[in-house]
């Protein structure tokens, strides 16, 4: 089947199970770009059900191509910072990355972002990974009985990503000015990240920037929390070979630079 025949499959069977969407998605042009446009704004808006095996076959063939087109970074062949031969730098789309696993930013339902197509690293996670990362999520979640703390992390599968885990930490919301409560508990993500990261004999681990998108920590201070928390991680445990501070902007990449090359 080719291309354009799958966006078109996939699409239509998202459609048999939301057609409320069906007017919205009758207004897309026809052609590649907007279909695949399409297909990841249903993608992003469907609420956790139970899973077509047909479509996901078809679903992971796709994304799984679009992994391998996009090029997948070996992590752990990252050259370390001078000084710190277990954390590397790397800007770039974390969902390209080959470790054992990567940080999702999350919110507290811990579903996924729901926006179509969103700039955030939350639908970024989701989009490739593919509709297993939202129900693997839902069913943490249902037994959780309750929104997932600020601070704490939980595990699921990668899926389609090149990643073998998705790790899951909501961090915290700045309103104003920071205050100590939003340091530790942006502290406890990077944290409990690397503690659950460790349990599960997990060698390499990217982080995003958490919490300074939406969720407005200022970058440099949110950097210097997380190189501390890592750095001082890592001298208490030996078990993880290798930190990834994943930035995506050129000021992050700046500032984690600056500050792991001053310590």
């Amino acid at each position: 089947m080719m291309y354009m025949e799958r966006l078109q499959f996939l699409n239509q069977m998202l459609l048999s199970e939301m057609p409320h969407y069906q007017e919205q998605a009758a207004a897309f042009p026809t052609d590649k770009s907007a279909q695949r446009r399409l297909l990841r704004s249903l993608m992003n808006v469907r609420p956790p059900m139970p899973l077509n095996r047909e479509f996901l076959a078809m679903q992971d063939d796709l994304l799984s191509a679009e992994r391998d087109n996009k090029g997948v970074v070996d992590g752990t062949a990252l050259t370390a910072v001078n000084g710190h031969p277990r954390i590397a730098i790397w800007k770039g789309d974390i969902t390209r990355l080959r470790v054992d696993a990567i940080v999702d930013a999350d919110n507290s339902a811990l579903l996924g972002c729901f926006c179509p197509c969103h700039g955030c690293i939350d639908n970024a996670i989701h989009s490739a990974a593919g509709l297993q990362l939202r129900d693997e999520c839902n069913q943490i979640m249902q037994a959780q009985g309750h929104p997932e703390p600020t601070g704490r992390a939980k595990l699921t599968k990668g899926y389609n990503l090149p990643a073998r885990y998705v790790l899951h930490t909501v961090g915290p919301i700045v309103q104003g000015r920071v205050t100590a409560r939003d340091r530790e508990e942006l502290a406890s993500c990077y944290r409990s990240c690397l503690e659950l990261a460790a349990e599960h004999r997990l060698e390499s681990v990217a982080f995003c920037c958490i919490s300074t998108g939406e969720f407005h920590f200022p970058n440099q201070e949110a950097a210097e929390i997380a190189v501390k928390t890592v750095t001082g991680f890592l001298k208490q445990d030996m078990s993880i070979k290798k930190v990834i501070f994943n930035v995506f902007k050129d000021i992050d990449e700046t500032i984690y630079r600056r500050i792991l090359n001053a310590n």
